[in-house]
């Protein structure tokens, strides 16, 4: 936990989950940045909100503003849990907000959005579709970023799919675009459609979906040495568009298939992968949450498969890896497998070692290992 000083106010935000990891705190200088341009003119009734990763915008403006209206977006539940969290933990009130994955018809009337700029540029171009639908002409959009990040490819993207855009000058190394909504709705991008043929998979991936065009390298290994066995509840732990869990469907073809990840815009993948990929006698189920937080306690997996990430956001991190495997061991019947793709350098082996009591390789190349520990 870190305070957040701004004018008067000073919050106590942390990150969710929260970490031990000092470095990594709720906000960044481009929340400071979009605060100060606020602070210098008269807000609306509401204001629409995206991206903004743990709440430290929406905690200072309604500690600022308490009557403040909110509609605030992320593709997250770790965000949406962050947010409320922080929101409860500084005594602010939670009235007045309405929390969405994605921006809703209900914003028609907002005249003035702010966004965090997202790593995916393609769901950055999604995002600005939305936006162009839903915001009325001469809305305005402020979107934080680092400098480095911003370029004149940036700002041809959000003419493009929003109306034009100007960018600031620099302030602790970020700078904040100012665009003007020009009232034309933008059809949204088509997601990604590609094939896995030794495994006969169509795949569809919605903007926001690790891997968008291709079978990343840790899965394909990971694909190739899935467990023998008739299991009968597998979780696809962080499952992106679904691809371990579809395969176990056609190697388990009784079992309950349990897909869970971070990103709702994953999960809704995964959910249509299942659908246009059903030639199997397995049940699928899915689950937008914080790894396994609020799996039903009465799901005793027997097998968890898990690609996991080492990134939240910008942070490279691997508290997300050990929140997963932790929450994997919790859910597994005693006898059951935990079988994990990850970089070789990462060190996996020793934390599910340290967790399990065991671990041996399964497989590996020049860069990824899989590894397989048993509750």
């Amino acid at each position: 936990m870190a305070q957040f000083s701004f004018g008067n106010q000073v919050l106590d935000l942390q990150r969710y989950p929260s970490v031990s990891q000092t470095n990594l705190q709720a906000w960044d200088a481009a929340d400071e940045h979009l605060l100060q341009l606020l602070a210098e003119r008269t807000l609306p009734n509401s204001i629409l909100m995206l991206n903004d990763s743990f709440g430290a915008l929406l905690c200072m403006l309604k500690a600022l503003h308490p009557l403040l209206g909110c509609f605030w977006v992320s593709d997250a539940a770790t965000s949406h849990y962050g947010a409320k969290q922080n929101l409860i933990l500084n005594q602010l009130s939670t009235a007045d907000i309405q929390w969405l994955h994605q921006p809703s018809d209900n914003v028609a009337s907002v005249h003035l959005t702010l966004m965090k700029l997202p790593k995916n540029l393609n769901y950055f171009a999604w995002q600005l579709t939305q936006l162009s639908k839903q915001l009325p002409a001469g809305s305005e959009l402020l979107i934080g970023a680092k400098a480095k990040s911003i370029n004149a490819s940036l700002l041809q993207t959000i003419c493009r799919y929003f109306g034009p855009a100007t960018a600031s000058l620099a302030w602790k190394k970020t700078r904040i675009i100012t665009a003007i909504a020009d009232g034309k709705p933008r059809p949204e991008p088509l997601p990604e459609q590609w094939t896995v043929p030794e495994y006969k998979l169509q795949l569809s991936n919605l903007s926001n979906v690790f891997a968008a065009s291709k079978l990343d390298i840790g899965a394909r290994l990971m694909l190739q040495h899935l467990p023998q066995g008739a299991f009968h509840d597998v979780i696809d732990l962080g499952c992106g568009n679904g691809i371990l869990g579809l395969r176990a469907a056609q190697l388990y073809p009784q079992a309950n298939i349990h897909f869970v990840d971070d990103s709702f815009q994953a999960v809704s993948s995964a959910k249509q992968n299942w659908q246009q990929n059903d030639g199997h006698a397995a049940q699928g189920h899915f689950y937008w949450d914080d790894c396994l937080t609020h799996l039903p306690e009465d799901i005793e997996a027997d097998l968890i498969l898990c690609n996991p990430p080492f990134h939240q956001g910008e942070a490279i991190t691997d508290h997300i890896a050990w929140q997963m495997f932790v929450d994997a061991r919790r859910q597994l019947q005693p006898g059951g497998k935990l079988q994990v793709v990850g970089n070789r350098h990462l060190g996996y082996h020793i934390k599910l070692k340290r967790l399990f009591g065991n671990c041996h390789t399964v497989a590996s190349n020049q860069k990824f290992v899989v590894l397989i520990a048993i509750k």
